[in-house]
């Protein structure tokens, strides 16, 4: 290289490439976003805090990585954009410098029972490879050894055209899959319990049928009734063996009913297709209660749960099946693969490697591939989506996380920490929405939204360094270096609950008594056994509530007041009031605007360009007719009441919000109790600032998960478990629920929260500790005793955090 070659390179003058190191977003209006300017350094990590429900997500997620999205779906022709999502442009003026956006959110996995970690994560397609090509004895391709492909085969002749003739030849063929036929690949296989589906004693017009939508006034009972199959006056008792074959087990079968082509098909194929195919947290309480009082589930006999047909399970390499290797803990499968060594799969073995390295990396090593999908919590999630990042070659992308830290002991967190600073020093934009401080202080850049929730939230409080987010008078930088301290004196308790013997999952024959009446606290790293222990040997007790992380189902039209049953008062009410129906107030019945049926906005399909969502202009987005918005409760419409925030609803229906009617005298008409009651409970969460109208949909994590907490607060219980209740709670929110926490437990009641925050540990009565490691290395409790034992002794991985956190 000459000289002057070496001068042009060294030079100091910026291409003009490398002047594009911002992200700009302009005058964003998503949701709650009041207009707002952002500039984000590319290159770089920026954390985005402030308190849950101030517009974090809308910022991050729904303007900056949807944007993203969209523009990249745009590049696909129009015939394959027709195939994928259609995304509307976010609200904002101005997006600069955006890249390509890979999204890592919380939402659950699928939980389709036939999804594994494995089958999510790629790492059963690679051991399907090998032991396809090492296998003895070898059995076939790598889809003779897939869980869900069933052997099948067949012959018969084809017609075709050759040189303008028909011709007609003989065709075969055979597919060798791995299924097991007894259980179709799902490892567990269904019983019934005959006396749950009918009534013996009685025939069928008698009312027999005792499942669900089976009565005889329905179609279904038509169907049956007119079958001709056996006699609907008959006794089910007095049935011929075919004739109760025929009820229960018939294939499908065309047959005439009242003149009507229908098909008749036996109710227990018919059960297993409408109910058993969809996943038991979707179905309606009384169809799940059906479920679990007619059907017993129990692993397949002939696999023995492994999913896989007898043929995939006798091929081994090294003296071990494919199943084998799916249930060994990952970590181990991991030493297992390195001490394979085959020239002739070498490239397979080097990727496999690498995949269940990163596994351990990032701290899911004590899972196994054969854990199904839907068991995970959602932080496990996550991090399993992450993995397919980690090896990434791409650089200069920008990564979007949602609270990477959710489900994290503080000894993982750090873990964690590394690896987002791995993705960001490969060249990668990484974006955090988060609110440990153990992450928030990693940031090279800081966007705090609020000051407040909802209508409250929605403005930039401050933008900047770590250092300047502590030294600004925002409610986050307040708390930033908040430390609870351990309690002087903790409670006693009033009894325990006992468990002995526990082994599911990876318990190892856990003894332990968790104390009653007072606050305890199970924790340890993640994949200790907490959750195993607790929901497998306390959830399903009598007087128990038990508030789990699980999403909430419900569409754009459920609400805060459907789903805590606050409506149903509240319609009530209105009806009496103005001497009309209750359906009237309900924008999902009679009082919907016929224009958008309820809906309050009218879809706009333009087939493969995005659908236009506008509002409706008969209703003005209210969702009811006019005539229906005359009828008034205490001076207020429905539409008028359902766009209240908790905390103005709680006012007014507990006889404080009164006001002067038409006529001029003072109305106590609104004084609801029921509907007062229910609202107290929002408020004591901390969801004052929610409309009683808003879509669940448009609610964040952390708001759904005290929803339900608010919900399960009206149950009655004796014993609550709690599965992480700080999820996306904000620093000064979390005080807040340490309040509830404690009000709970002085109210009479018990209280067990599954926990990582140390200041959800330092304020309980009691500690559970589990571990020391995860997987085979935990299951055992490590630590008994009050907080302040725990951070004397400090003989464990989370007795050292506790320790650091309060100080001591």
């Amino acid at each position: 290289m000459s000289s002057a070659t070496r001068t042009a390179v060294q030079s100091p003058e910026l291409h003009a490439a490398d002047s594009h190191d911002l992200i700009r977003v302009t005058g964003a209006r998503e949701n709650n976003l009041k207009d707002i300017s952002v500039e984000l350094p590319k290159r770089r990590l920026t954390v985005f805090t402030g308190v849950s429900g101030s517009g974090k997500s809308s910022l991050v997620f729904s303007t900056i990585a949807a944007e993203s999205q969209r523009m990249i779906n745009e590049t696909y022709s129009s015939f394959v954009q027709g195939f994928m999502p259609t995304l509307a442009r976010p609200e904002v003026d101005v997006l600069e410098g955006l890249t390509t956006a890979i999204i890592v959110d919380q939402e659950r996995m699928g939980s389709n029972p036939r999804s594994t970690v494995g089958t999510a994560t790629d790492a059963n397609a690679m051991l399907r490879i090998l032991f396809s090509r090492l296998g003895q004895p070898h059995i076939g391709s790598p889809q003779a050894f897939s869980f869900n492909v069933a052997s099948v085969s067949g012959a018969g002749a084809v017609t075709m055209e050759k040189g303008g003739r028909e011709v007609k030849e003989r065709r075969s063929f055979s597919i060798t899959g791995g299924m097991c036929l007894r259980c179709e690949g799902r490892g567990n296989v269904s019983d019934f319990d005959l006396t749950a589906l009918y009534d013996d004693s009685k025939s069928l017009n008698e009312g027999a049928l005792t499942i669900p939508g089976y009565s005889m006034d329905g179609w279904y009972g038509r169907i049956y009734r007119g079958c001709g199959f056996f006699d609907p006056d008959k006794p089910i008792s007095k049935f011929t063996k075919k004739q109760v074959n025929d009820l229960l087990y018939k294939e499908p079968t065309r047959i005439k009913v009242d003149g009507v082509n229908v098909t008749f098909e036996g109710l227990i194929p018919k059960i297993q297709k409408s109910f058993l195919s969809k996943d038991r947290e979707a179905m309606q309480p009384h169809i799940r209660a059906f479920v679990d009082r007619a059907i017993t589930f129990q692993t397949c006999p002939e696999c023995d749960g492994t999913r896989l047909s007898e043929g995939a399970r006798s091929s081994k390499i090294e003296g071990k099946s494919i199943a084998d290797a799916c249930a060994m803990q990952i970590s181990d499968l991991a030493d297992w693969v390195r001490g394979l060594d085959e020239p002739s799969v070498a490239p397979l073995l080097t990727a496999l490697r690498h995949l269940l390295d990163s596994f351990a990396d990032i701290g899911l090593g004590y899972l196994s591939l054969d854990r199904p999908a839907g068991t995970l919590s959602g932080g496990e999630a996550q991090r399993t989506k992450m993995i397919r990042h980690l090896g990434s070659s791409l650089t200069d992308v920008t990564y979007v996380f949602d609270e990477p830290t959710i489900g994290l002991h503080p000894h993982d967190i750090e873990r964690m920490n590394a690896l987002l600073l791995q993705l960001r020093d490969k060249g990668n934009t990484v974006l955090v929405v988060e609110h440990k401080p153990e992450t928030i202080v990693i940031a090279d850049h800081v966007v705090d939204l609020g000051p407040g929730a909802g209508t409250a939230g929605g403005t930039v409080c401050f933008e900047g360094s770590v250092e300047g987010l502590r030294g600004s008078d925002t409610t986050t930088g307040r708390h930033l270096d908040d430390r609870a301290a351990v309690k002087e004196s903790v409670r006693s308790s009033s009894g325990a609950l006992e468990i002995r013997g526990a082994t599911s999952h990876n318990l190892q024959g856990v003894d332990v008594d968790i104390p009653l009446g007072v606050l305890c606290v199970v924790t340890g790293v993640a994949g200790s056994g907490k959750s195993s222990l607790i929901d497998g040997s306390v959830s399903g007790r009598d007087g128990v509530v038990s508030i789990d992380q699980g999403a909430i189902k419900g569409s754009r039209r459920s609400n805060p007041a459907t789903y805590t049953g606050l409506l149903e008062p509240i319609r009530k009410a209105f009806a009496k009031a103005n001497g009309v129906k209750p359906a009237l107030f309900s924008s999902n019945s009679e009082g919907a605007c016929p224009t958008c049926n309820g809906a309050g906005v009218i879809y706009t399909d333009l087939g493969v360009m995005a659908t236009v969502e506008s509002p409706c202009e008969e209703c003005e987005g209210k969702r009811f007719q006019a005539s229906v918005l005359e009828y008034t409760l205490g001076g207020r419409n429905i539409a008028e009441v359902l766009a209240m925030p908790v905390a103005e609803a709680e006012e007014f229906f507990g006889g404080g919000g009164q006001e002067r009617s038409d006529r001029g005298n003072v109305t106590g008409e609104a004084k609801i109790a029921a509907a007062h009651k229910i609202l107290q409970r929002l408020a004591d969460v901390g969801l004052g600032y929610l409309s009683l109208g808003q879509p669940l949909t448009t609610l964040s994590g952390g708001e759904r998960q005290r929803l339900k907490l608010a919900t399960a607060m009206a149950e009655k219980g004796d014993v609550y478990i709690l599965d992480e209740p700080t999820t996306g709670l904000h620093l000064a929110d979390v005080e807040n629920l340490l309040g509830l926490l404690d009000r709970l437990v002085d109210s009479g009641k018990s209280v067990i929260v599954i926990e990582h925050h140390q200041a959800v540990m330092a304020h309980g009565d009691w500690i559970i500790d589990l571990g020391p490691g995860a997987g085979h290395d935990g299951g055992r409790i490590v630590f008994e005793g009050t907080p302040a034992d725990l951070v004397a002794a400090r003989s464990t991985l989370t007795g050292e955090h506790l320790a650091a956190y309060v100080g001591a």
